[in-house]
């Protein structure tokens, strides 16, 4: 599904991602996890194609995509959520799902719609509201919405649970999981709550100083490791 070689990227002349490989299968939901200011984030805007590829490969069902444009991504099946429950404040809720799929046409597009609120039926009493005047925990499941309406291949999120109380955390994984079984739709995550992310990841990358420091099965992570991990 992805897979990423030997990516080096960064911001202007600063590199932080040095030669990491990770890759995602049909199915999978893989996180990944590590310090702040590791590099997880830039991973995920290079895959998304928000930032160059300075070098290496990024490449989608065998495709390469690396220094792809985002919307020429999105069409291929990418669909990438932010951190920080990033929603279009001043339009209303059904504006923004509408948003998620521009590019469809009309009937696919309340097709999506339907769908996603089945998931999340607490839009559906929501849809004429402001989105900047939902709680965080609305707007975190606003922003996942918008994010599935494309019908994606593959899912990119990061940092899902940022900003929510401790019990919307475990609420927002546990859909997340119902989704991917249930749609079967791989999901790459980067995720600061680790013990939260590693209840549903079938594996896990980490990444320490912008390089691969783990890869493994969520469940091979002991807590001695988790903490040279993260020292």
């Amino acid at each position: 599904m992805l897979t990423i070689e030997q990516l080096n990227t960064g911001y202007g002349k600063k590199q932080i991602v040095y030669d990491v490989s990770m890759n995602v299968s049909g199915g999978e939901i893989v996180s990944i996890i590590g310090p702040n200011g590791a590099g997880k984030s830039t991973i995920l805007k290079a895959v998304a194609g928000i930032i160059k590829t300075w070098s290496g490969s990024i490449k989608l069902d065998s495709k390469e995509i690396s220094n792809n444009s985002t919307h020429k991504n999105i069409l291929s099946g990418l669909t990438y959520s932010p951190q920080g429950n990033i929603v279009f404040d001043e339009l209303k809720v059904m504006e923004n799902l509408e948003l998620g799929g521009f590019h469809l046409e009309k009937k696919k597009l309340l097709e999506r719609i339907d769908l996603v609120l089945e998931i999340y039926p607490i839009l559906k009493k929501r849809l004429n509201q402001i989105a900047g005047t939902l709680s965080g925990g609305e707007q975190q499941m606003l922003a996942l919405s918008r994010a599935l309406i494309p019908e994606p291949k593959l899912l990119l999120l990061d940092e899902p649970s940022l900003g929510l109380a401790p019990n919307l955390v475990e609420e927002i994984f546990q859909k997340l999981k119902e989704i991917n079984e249930e749609f079967s739709l791989p999901m790459f995550i980067v995720e600061q709550k680790v013990k939260e992310i590693l209840k549903i990841s079938d594996r896990v990358y980490s990444i320490k100083l912008g390089k691969n420091a783990f890869e493994g099965r969520a469940d091979e992570l002991s807590k001695d490791k988790l903490k040279e991990l993260f020292l």
